[in-house]
């Protein structure tokens, strides 16, 4: 979907296809035909965006046979589809039983995550509407905290720099100019918008910036004006942002709302969850694990990291932290210049909601993505951007 902002520029509005993992093409070229097309069909819609996340299988199967891009891009054409970004986060293994720790492997210190976002990078460039110049990219905000030093920590360093000698020549070669943006997550390195600031300004290139995800964003409690201000303040480019709400638990000592957040602990991801305290950020690597007796203190809400869906706030004593994204909303987009022009919803946790809140069918899952889509619409257009045709 695009949207004409008062200035004049466009901005895209997407949604993340990782909701329906698929590790080969395909699989891809199945979910343009079984999810994405009737996405589109449902909002009465002849073009929508979707950001395509390509398992390394995939990238691979496409960057090494031009016929094959071509032919993605052919299908992308005929259902009614296109692509402006790329979710380059997971590498493989998403729709596995359990993904948990595994989503940060490799991390930008293995030469594995390098090839693979060269990988997409080239893609992106064959995928891009012909009217459009600009692509984008979210990836692992460097590494999961743990096991990553000194060394590890200069070896992720000096591929991003690669990375953008990388990007530099394929946009000489394409006319196309594809952009990277780490995407902060609580556990990580870079855990926060904050924590992004010194390696993003240390790299210094404007095709290296941030994917600021606002269920993430949330779940650290940071306050999006501050945030996306000192991001501006600091010149670090805003690449994409990724619409997504945050679990929300306003009182979590009382009993009745820790049996509603155990309802949201399951084996599949890894939903970290935090709470402000005078100290500080107190908080945990999983859901299951802050509801554990005392470990975590209780006294001030709780945010876990559960993709919500945007329309769809759980049911009271919980609810999600949608407010936090429409202020996101109102800072990336609601100025006199927009500060990112690629948006995606991302709700990748709709087979991990309770089981009474996951849809049964395809059709239900259909009507779910498109029910966010239309809210998303609603909150640009309420902000003064024009939908186009």
């Amino acid at each position: 979907m695009r949207f004409r902002h008062p200035d004049g520029s466009t901005v895209h509005l997407a949604y993340c296809t990782n909701v329906h993992p698929a590790e080969t093409l395909d699989g891809v070229l199945a979910q343009l035909r079984d999810h994405c097309e009737p996405v589109r069909r449902r909002l009465g819609r002849d073009r929508l965006g979707i950001g395509l996340w390509l398992a390394k299988d995939a990238a691979h199967a496409l960057v090494t046979d031009p016929s094959a891009l071509r032919g993605l891009r052919t299908e992308l054409d005929r259902r009614g589809l296109e692509v402006v970004t790329l979710n380059g986060f997971p590498y493989e293994g998403f729709g596995a039983e359990e993904v948990k720790y595994r989503v940060y492997k490799p991390d930008w210190a293995d030469p594995e995550r390098l090839a693979h976002t060269t990988d997409l990078a080239r893609v992106l460039a064959g995928l891009l509407p012909d009217d459009v110049t600009e692509g984008s990219i979210s990836t692992l905000p460097l590494a999961w905290r743990t096991a990553y030093d000194g060394e590890r920590a200069a070896t992720a360093m000096t591929a991003l720099g690669t990375l953008a000698e990388r990007l530099d020549a394929l946009a000489e070669l394409t006319g196309r100019s594809i952009r990277v943006g780490l995407e902060p997550e609580p556990g990580c390195t870079v855990e926060t918008t904050a924590d992004a600031i010194a390696p993003l300004t240390a790299i210094g290139h404007d095709r290296i910036g941030i994917c600021v995800d606002t269920c993430h964003l949330a779940t650290s409690f940071e306050d999006p004006h501050t945030a996306l201000d000192a991001l501006t303040e600091a010149r670090v480019p805003v690449v994409k942002s990724q619409l997504s709400a945050a679990l929300h638990a306003e009182h979590p000592h009382l009993p009745e709302v820790r049996e509603a957040l155990a309802a949201f602990d399951e084996p599949r991801f890894l939903h970290q969850t935090r709470t402000a305290t005078a100290a500080g950020l107190r908080g945990t690597d999983d859901l299951g694990e802050a509801l554990k007796g005392d470990t975590l203190p209780d006294a001030s809400p709780w945010r876990a990291h559960f993709h919500v869906p945007l329309h769809a706030a759980p049911a009271a004593p919980l609810t999600s932290t949608l407010p936090v994204l429409k202020s996101a909303l109102t800072r990336l987009v609601g100025g006199p210049h927009p500060l990112t022009r690629h948006l995606e919803v991302e709700t990748y946790t709709w087979q991990a909601l309770p089981p009474e809140l996951r849809p049964r069918a395809r059709a239900q899952l259909t009507e779910g993505i498109a029910a966010e889509l239309t809210l998303a619409r609603d909150l640009l257009t309420d902000l003064g951007l024009k939908e186009l045709p």
